[in-house]
């Protein structure tokens, strides 16, 4: 265990800010205010936030900030604000946007940037801003309130909670400067994991939130707000002072919605159904239940998820079959295989879930895969043993065989089936049923989708998610993959309406095999059909050529079902904006799922309509230059702990932690090299273990005015638990959630040569190829205080060195460079000096490896 001592007069507690809370002699934090003002109108709400940043050093600031919007968020605009300065800014490809935001920063002007890293996890970078300067970028989103029994419900999210990260950390310079490492399942971990501050952290961030709601010719019947307490004035809403960034802000909207046709008169139309009434008999259902004990799941939230399965098993009748599945870091079955939903085997699986509490990490493939199997290969139907075997008193739950890795089925295809097959085809067919129950805090979303989305397209999927800060971006895609429901249930008190819902819900739609006649609709540009079900109407939008009305045709208790609706014609371009935001998200849920041609028609696609997606960014950029270069110090803002998770006990000493940063501001320096992280042997992060095979170069698209590990000062201080390396258990791939969040205090540590853990093992330069190329890059932005970035070189290049078991050239470098704070040093000279030897060390890179794929480009 390695622990480095902070230096009590650089880093000094505030007494009333509770444990871990730091302030410096620089100030605090950037992000000073947020505030959001809706306007809803019917089914759509337009939204402006308004985010504002101010620079406490004496020096240059690049802020970072990772916030959350609503999934299914179209955002249209993005404006920076300084200096009584208004820059419109400018939607681009996304290496193009970053590339500009750079070389604007390098030559001393102000620019931002806009960037969606998840279809509910965005990004803002906003550099070059001057010593006491405040900075005021917004962003303008339109966005489809969901409708249900009634009620419309507008959910905003104010904070990104800690998510698991599975898999094994990448080589590389890191795609951002989050806590957790990059690692092969999730390769932008770094970007979606921002620190987190420790409870009670004084001055928070200040937020106001204002709705206005325009009726819009319908009675409104009820205006409430689930998790804060609101002052109303007739139809408008407004969050009391002092809240925090903690918890979704979610209010209901009572009111009868009706079957409309609105066209745009540009071209894209948006249908909304009303469901019919039940008819027919229902489908037996094969339902196979996963619940999330994972870390993040602890305290309220494990109460709920257990009364919500409980329930689900209620719904359930003797022509049914089920099996439940309990996952963390491995999957428990409550039993072997589907068995009857007999009241006995019902009884039998409520006992077990009254039995399973929170652990471990979200690994969510393997249970999904683990649902899968035993609905595509179901055994035949178990009987109910007889009283007195072995099998019929509840026993521990099973360990559950995960299945192998292979390719999904592409999606409206089920393993072993051709296209178009569904569950419920064919005389005596079974309706096949996922159910998920989890707060869906995962950051390898892409992975999971590409793994088992195929697949799950061929069965109903209905997802209950449960948390105060849940992530319902990716929940909605899972549950749209399987034309199923996402119900979102964010406190206990609501837990009892969610449920009556979801009772409903997880039976068999009333209208299946949907689909559309009447306009003359575009290729390819309807949203997902799905089916209807019970208490929720149909949305769907597209573009059309031609027409004025539209049939929905479909299948409701095997007959056939349809119904006309004509079209009114509106002037809302917001209906334009969330067509195109549905329509990217299906095409980049196709990308993640394995069709990577498809990156071309996402970029056109998104600047053609002006909406922001994962492949384009919104750049700012001012046309004055305000420094001499590239910023002085960066901060990632770190983010507040979300409401309802419980906080890890702080033990009375360091053992047996694991800590991620709590950033507090630090001292300037310019940006620091890829710092060691959990997971790590003690080499320098990007670096493989002696005698491990050459790494692969992962560029993240980074130049120099954005490079990672933005936080001079803060580094890492992880305890290793006498693990003894990688292969241990919870080491490496556990990422920052095993077992629950982990928080920290901040770390200050000074400069110094890093040890080999082992004897010295020679090694080719390729295998530091990456580093060093990452090196230069930065090193050529570096345009003033050279002395300290040189000395801090010097140090990393060292380390290098002695990885590699000695390197006469770098070495010599290095020992030069460590000299730059030493009086009279010509930093000029050793700067130059630097360039020159690693670009002769570096080569030609046109010759010999092949640039990798950026990050939001990693399938």
């Amino acid at each position: 265990m390695k622990i480095i001592s902070l230096d009590p007069t650089e880093c000094l507690p505030v007494p009333e800010a509770g444990m871990g809370a730091l302030r410096t002699e620089r100030g605090n934090l950037p992000l000073e205010s947020v505030d959001v003002a809706a306007r809803i109108s019917g089914l759509i709400a337009g939204v402006e936030v308004a985010q504002g940043f101010r620079n406490p050093f004496d020096v240059t600031l690049e802020a970072t900030y990772v916030f959350p919007l609503p999934d299914r968020a179209a955002v249209t605009a993005f404006t920076m604000e300084a200096d009584d300065r208004l820059i419109e800014g400018v939607l681009k490809e996304r290496g193009q946007a970053r590339a500009d935001y750079d070389r604007a920063l390098s030559e001393g002007r102000r620019a931002a940037l806009a960037e969606e890293d998840r279809p509910d996890v965005f990004t803002i970078t906003v550099g070059n801003i001057l010593p006491g300067e405040r900075v005021t970028v917004r962003l303008t989103l339109s966005q489809p309130l969901p409708y249900e029994d009634g009620a419309a419900t507008f959910r905003f999210p104010l904070v990104v909670a800690p998510r698991y990260i599975p898999g094994d950390p990448l080589d590389g310079t890191p795609a951002g400067g989050g806590v957790a490492p990059d690692t092969g399942a999730v390769p932008d971990a770094s970007r979606i994991t921002p620190p987190v501050l420790l409870p009670g952290f004084p001055h928070p961030v200040r937020l106001s939130l204002r709705a206005d709601v325009d009726p819009a010719g319908l009675e409104l019947r009820e205006l409430a707000s689930s998790l804060h307490v609101v002052q109303r004035e007739g139809t408008t809403v407004e969050l009391q002072p002092g809240e925090r960034l903690d918890r979704d802000f979610i209010l209901r909207l009572g009111f009868e919605a009706s079957t409309a046709l609105l066209l745009d008169g540009d071209g894209t139309f948006n249908l909304t159904v009303l469901p019919p009434a039940p008819q027919g008999q229902r489908t037996p259902r094969d339902v196979v239940l996963l619940l999330d004990r994972s870390g993040s799941m602890t305290g309220w939230k494990m109460v709920a998820a257990r009364r919500a399965a409980a329930r689900i098993v209620d719904t359930l009748t003797t022509d049914d079959r089920f099996a439940v599945l309990a996952f963390d870091s491995v999957v428990e079955q409550a039993f072997e295989g589907l068995r009857e939903a007999s009241d006995r085997n019902r009884y039998r699986a409520v006992e077990h879930l009254a039995r399973v509490d929170a652990r471990g990490g979200t690994e969510l493939l393997a249970p999904l895969r683990q649902a899968i199997t035993l609905l595509t290969h179901p055994s035949p139907p178990s009987p109910t043993p007889p009283r007195g075997t072995a099998d019929a008193s509840p026993g521990p739950m099973s360990t559950a065989t995960v299945p192998s890795e292979g390719p999904s089925a592409r999606p409206g295809e089920r393993p072993g089936e051709g296209p178009g097959e569904r569950p419920d085809e064919g005389p005596g067919a079974r309706d096949r049923v996922v159910v998920l129950v989890t707060d869906g805090q995962v950051g390898n979303e892409d992975q999971i989708l590409e793994q088992a989305g195929g697949a799950l397209s061929a069965m109903r999927v209905h997802v209950v998610g449960i948390d105060r800060a849940v992530n319902a971006g990716f929940l909605g895609r899972l549950a749209g993959l399987g034309a199923g429901r996402c119900e979102l249930v964010e406190s206990e008190d609501r837990l009892d309406a969610a449920m009556e819902q979801i009772h409903r819900r997880i039976g068999a739609p009333l209208v299946t095999d949907l689909s559309l006649k009447g306009l003359d609709v575009e290729t390819d540009t309807v949203t997902h059909l799905g089916s209807i079900f019970p208490g929720v109407p149909l949305q769907v939008s597209g573009r059309y050529r031609d027409g004025s009305s539209i049939t929905v045709h479909g299948l409701a208790g095997g007959k056939p079902w349809e119904q006309t609706v004509p079209g009114t014609v509106v002037d809302n371009p917001a209906i334009r904006a969330i067509w195109a935001r549905a329509h990217l998200r299906d095409l980049e849920d196709r990308y993640a799922m394995g069709e990577h041609d498809l990156e071309s028609r996402i970029v056109e696609t998104s600047l053609a309509y002006g909406v922001l997606c994962r492949f384009t960014a919104y750049v700012a950029i001012d046309t004055h230059q305000v420094a001499e270069g590239a910023p002085e110090h960066r901060v990632i803002q770190p983010v507040e702990p979300p409401s309802g998770w419980e906080m890890p006990a702080m033990p009375p000493s360091a053992s047996g932690m694991m800590f991620t940063a709590m950033a507090a501001a630090a001292p300037a320096t310019p940006p620091p090299p890829a710092s060691r992280r959990p997971g790590g042997s003690g080499m320098p992060r990007g670096l493989p273990e002696p005698g491990a095979p050459a790494p692969v170069d992962e560029d993240s698209g980074f130049g120099g005015g954005g490079a990672p590990d933005s936080q001079a000062n803060v580094d890492w201080m992880v305890h290793e638990q006498e693990r003894g390396g990688p292969g241990a258990p919870g080491y490496g791939g556990s990422g920052p959630m095993s077992g629950g969040p982990s928080f920290s205090r901040s770390a200050k540590f000074g400069r110094g040569r890093a040890a080999s853990p082992q004897p010295p093992v020679r090694h080719e330069l390729d295998l530091v190829r990456p580093q060093l190329v990452a090196e230069l890059e930065r090193l050529k932005t570096v345009l003033v205080n050279r002395q300290l970035y040189l000395a801090d070189l010097g140090s990393r290049l060292a380390a290098l060195a002695a990885y590699l078991g000695g390197h006469a050239e770098l070495s010599a470098l290095a020992a030069e460079l460590e000299t730059a704070e030493h009086p009279g040093a010509d930093a000029d000279a050793l700067w130059t000096r630097a360039v020159e030897v690693l670009t002769r060390l570096v080569g030609d890179s046109s010759t010999g490896t092949t640039r990798p794929r950026p990050f939001w480009k990693r399938g």
